[in-house]
């Protein structure tokens, strides 16, 4: 991959890519979650704080950084 990869960017996310996302209990604390993505919540193309997403394991939140990625 030429480009790094950015969480606020729908275009660079897509089901099945493991990221660490921040849930909404967390966003004070800034924990980050491991997942995979299963859906993407958010309509547009850009978000600020990050892509809102739902995992594997129904957990939902913005994309901070993805697992594996240069």
């Amino acid at each position: 991959m030429d480009k790094k990869r950015d969480g606020r960017q729908r275009r660079c996310v897509s089901p099945g890519d493991t990221v660490r996302i921040v849930l909404k209990k967390d966003q004070r604390t800034g924990k980050l979650t491991d997942g995979i993505v299963k859906e993407i919540l958010t309509n547009s193309s850009f978000h600020p704080h990050g892509i809102k997403v739902r995992l594997a394991d129904g957990q939902v939140g913005r994309v901070q950084e993805f697992v594996g990625a240069e």
